[in-house]
C-alpha cells in the first residue's frame, strides 16, 4: 500500500515563554527528554516509580507488568486500591475545605462543593446503593445531566466496586437499551429531565422506553435525581428518588478495596458500523494515566481553576472531569449548558466569572464560537487563563491561531491532545513548558508512550511519509478488553500484521515532520484515494477553514469512475447561507483556494453549503452521514443523537 501523502504545509512555531517555562512541571525540552530516556532505559521501573508516587495503595504491588497473555496486558495486578479513595479521602486531611467543584447550571445558578461535601455525598449514595444490594462487580448504567450528581454517581460506583457505564444524555432509548443489555446492568441512575440550552430532555421517560424493550430484564433498580420536578411515570417496585434513598443514611462509607485490574468502568464507543463496543478500563492503570497527564500536559498547579467542557458521557469527561482533576485535588468547573445559551458569550462569561486558569474544549466548539462571534472573547476579562487545550479531533491551524490569539491573548500555550476512549488518557501532546508549539500538531508522545508511524506491515515509515499510528509498547491506562468480546478486541486493536499482534493500532493516519512532530491526518477510513494519491481529509478541511469566508468544513470521498474517489466538501460560511449566483462564485473561489493551498489534486469536485454540519449533541461531526449524503444514498443509520436532523435535507444535494 502506498504511504498516505501529507499535503498540509504549516511552518509557524511558538516556543514557550520564559515566564511560563520557569514555573512549569516540565520546564524544558531537556527535562522532557530526560523522562523519555528514563522510560527507554528501564520501562518497568519507570512506570513502577510513577505508580508508587501517584497512587495511594491499600496493598502495594510487587509485579509491574504481566504480558503473558498479550495483548490482554495487566499492570500492578497484585496491588489493591480504591479509586474513589484516591480522589476524595486522601485530600480530607490536607484540604477538606478546598472547593472541588464549581457548578454552574443552565440557568446560571452556581453551587460550590468542597472535598468534604463531595466525600459525604459520594458516601451517602454509595451506602444507598449497597442498601439496594448493589455490590462489587455489578454494572450500573448512569444516564444523567452534566451536574455534580453525575460525578457523585460515578464516584459512588467506584467506591463500592460496582462497574459504571455512563451513557451520554443525548442518546436515544434504542442506544441506551443496547448499552444496558450488553452490560447486563442491574441498575440505572438517571434524572427526571435534563436541561441544556433552555430545552428539556425527558431522561426518565427515555429510560422507561429503553427498559420496556426486550432483553432489559436485568435492571431491578432505577435511581431518579429530581432536576426539574416535572411529573414522571413512577414504578414503585423499581424506581426510587435519589433524595429519598439517601435521606437518612450514613455519610461514612468504607471503600471497597479492589485489585488493580478490577474494571473501573466500561464506556461504549459506537464506531461507524456494528454494535457498540464496550471499552473496559482498569482501576490503577487508568488512574495513573489521568494523574500523570494532569501534571505533564495540563501542568497542574494547586491554585488552578480547571475547566474541561466535555460531558461525562464521553471519555474526556471521565478522565478530565470525574477522575483526573479530583485525583489531583484540583478545583474544577462543571457546566450544565451549551456555549451559545443564552448568548454566544456564555463560555467567556464563565471563564471571567470563575477565574478559570485552564480551559480544555473541542475544535468543533472552537469553530462554532468563531462563527458566532470571532471578536466576542475580547469583550470579556480572560486574564486568569494560563493554559488552553484542544481535544476530540485534530484542530485546524486557523482555528488554533484564533484560539491562541483571541482567547489566550497570544500568551497561553495550547496543548493539542491526541488520545482515545481506548487509551484512557493523553498519548501525544506538548508539555507546555517544554515544547515549542506548531498549530495543528499534537507534538510528541508523553514520556513512557512509544508511539510510531508504520506501513501496513508494521514497519516504520520515514519522516514526512504518512502511515498508521501505533503504540509499540503496552501502557498502564490502555483498554484491557472489549466487554464480553475479546476476539473483537484483538482483531480491532492488535492485528497480527502490527508487531506480531503486540502493537496497539489507533485507527488514525499520521505523519512526523522533519523535527519529529506528530500530525494526525484523520481516521484511516477517512483517507481518500484520488487518482492514486492517498490524501488525509483533515488537511483538506484545514485548507478550507483557512479561507476567510469559511467557519467550518468537513470533507468526505465519493466514488469516481476515473479518479477512484472525488473530494466532496461540506462547508459552513461565517456569513449568511449563500443564495443564487453567489453559490457558484464562492464554490469556484474555494476550489481555487484549495488548489493554491494544497494542489489541484485536492480540489473539491463539489462544495455543498449548510447553515451547520450534522453533529451529535456533544458537537462531534457525523462524517459517516456525510459520506452517505455524498453518494446520494438514503440515510438508514440511527440519527437520534443528532443535534440538528433538519440539516441533512439541506446538505442532501449540491448547492444551487
Amino acid at each position: 500500500m502506498p504511504t498516505i501523502e501529507s499535503i498540509l504545509n504549516e511552518t509557524r512555531v511558538f516556543p514557550p515563554s520564559k515566564e511560563f517555562a520557569s514555573k512549569a512541571n516540565l520546564p524544558s525540552f531537556h527535562a522532557y527528554q530526560t523522562l523519555c530516556a528514563e522510560a527507554e532505559q528501564n520501562y518497568l521501573n519507570f512506570w513502577a516509580k510513577r505508580a508508587q508516587e501517584q497512587i495511594v495503595w491499600h496493598k502495594p504491588f510487587t509485579q509491574v507488568l504481566n504480558d503473558q497473555e498479550a495483548p490482554f496486558f495487566q499492570w500492578f495486578s497484585d496491588g489493591v486500591l480504591n479509586v474513589s479513595y484516591n480522589c476524595l479521602d486522601r485530600h480530607l486531611e490536607t484540604q477538606a475545605d478546598k472547593v472541588a467543584i464549581i457548578f454552574e447550571s443552565d440557568e446560571g445558578e452556581v453551587i460550590r462543593s468542597t472535598y468534604h461535601d463531595l466525600h459525604q455525598r459520594v458516601c451517602k449514595l454509595a451506602n444507598a446503593l449497597k442498601s439496594q444490594n448493589i455490590k462489587k462487580g455489578d454494572r450500573v448504567v448512569i444516564y444523567m445531566p452534566m451536574r455534580i450528581e453525575a460525578v457523585v454517581a460515578m464516584q459512588a460506583c467506584a467506591r463500592i466496586g460496582a462497574i459504571h457505564s455512563v451513557v451520554f444524555g443525548g442518546f436515544s432509548a434504542k442506544s441506551l437499551h443496547e448499552r444496558i443489555h450488553d452490560a447486563d446492568a442491574v441498575a440505572v441512575i438517571t434524572a427526571d429531565e435534563q436541561v441544556r440550552g433552555g430545552k428539556r430532555n425527558p431522561l426518565k421517560s427515555i429510560v422507561d422506553e429503553a427498559l420496556s424493550m426486550a432483553d432489559a430484564i436485568s435492571v431491578r433498580l432505577v435511581v431518579v435525581y429530581q432536576r426539574t420536578g416535572t411529573d414522571i411515570r413512577f414504578n414503585p417496585v423499581r424506581d426510587v428518588w435519589w433524595h429519598e434513598l439517601t435521606e437518612n443514611i450514613s455519610s461514612q462509607c468504607e471503600p471497597e478495596w479492589v485489585d488493580a485490574e478490577h474494571p473501573l468502568f466500561t464506556l461504549y464507543t459506537s464506531g461507524s458500523t456494528g454494535k457498540p463496543k464496550g471499552v473496559q478500563h482498569s482501576s490503577a492503570g487508568y488512574l495513573l494515566g489521568t494523574k500523570e497527564s494532569m501534571q505533564w500536559i495540563f501542568d497542574y498547579k494547586p491554585t488552578d481553576v480547571f475547566w474541561c467542557t466535555a460531558d461525562v458521557g464521553w471519555i474526556t469527561g471521565h478522565s478530565y472531569v470525574a477522575y483526573g482533576p479530583l485525583a489531583m485535588g484540583a478545583t474544577q468547573v462543571i457546566f450544565e449548558g451549551i456555549p451559545t445559551y443564552p448568548n454566544a458569550g456564555r463560555f467567556w462569561e464563565i471563564i471571567q466569572k470563575h477565574k478559570v486558569t485552564t480551559f480544555y474544549t473541542a475544535p468543533t466548539a472552537i469553530r462554532s464560537l468563531i462563527k458566532l462571534g470571532a471578536d466576542l472573547p475580547q469583550q470579556y476579562e480572560l486574564s486568569s487563563l494560563r493554559l488552553l487545550g484542544s481535544v476530540g479531533e485534530p484542530i485546524n491551524p486557523e482555528a488554533w491561531m484564533w484560539f491562541y490569539e483571541k482567547v489566550g491573548q497570544s500568551r497561553c500555550p495550547i496543548v493539542d491532545t491526541w488520545w482515545q476512549t481506548e487509551t484512557g488518557s493523553h498519548m501525544i501532546a506538548p508539555a507546555p513548558g517544554a515544547v515549542a508549539l506548531k498549530p495543528g500538531s499534537c507534538a510528541f508522545p508523553l514520556p513512557g508512550i512509544f508511539a510510531a508511524i508504520v506501513d501496513e506491515t508494521g514497519h516504520d515509515v520515514e519522516n514526512g511519509k504518512g502511515g498508521f499510528l501505533v503504540i509499540k509498547k503496552p501502557f498502564p491506562s490502555q483498554v484491557r478488553t472489549l466487554w464480553r468480546d475479546p476476539e473483537r478486541f484483538k482483531k480491532t486493536y492488535f492485528p497480527e500484521n502490527m508487531g506480531h499482534g503486540k502493537y496497539y493500532l489507533a485507527g488514525d493516519s499520521a505523519y512526523r515532520d522533519a523535527d519529529g512532530y506528530f500530525w494526525i491526518m484523520g481516521r484511516t477510513d477517512d483517507v481518500l484515494n484520488v487518482s492514486g494519491h492517498r490524501l488525509g481529509t483533515m488537511e483538506i478541511e484545514s485548507a478550507l477553514v483557512a479561507h476567510p469566508l469559511v467557519a467550518e468544513a468537513a470533507v468526505v470521498g465519493k466514488p469516481h469512475e476515473i479518479k477512484g474517489e472525488s473530494v466532496i466538501a461540506f462547508v459552513v460560511l461565517k456569513g449568511q447561507y449563500p443564495q443564487g449566483e453567489e453559490i457558484a462564485q464562492i464554490t469556484d473561489t474555494l476550489r481555487e483556494w484549495v488548489a493554491k493551498e494544497i494542489g489541484p489534486i485536492a480540489k473539491p469536485e463539489e462544495v455543498r453549503f449548510g447553515e451547520n454540519l450534522p453533529k451529535t449533541r456533544s458537537g462531534k461531526i457525523m462524517r459517516r452521514l456525510l459520506r452517505t449524503l455524498a453518494k446520494g444514498e438514503e440515510i438508514t443509520q440511527d440519527i437520534s443523537t443528532l443535534e440538528n436532523p433538519a440539516i441533512l435535507e439541506q446538505l442532501k444535494y449540491p448547492s444551487k
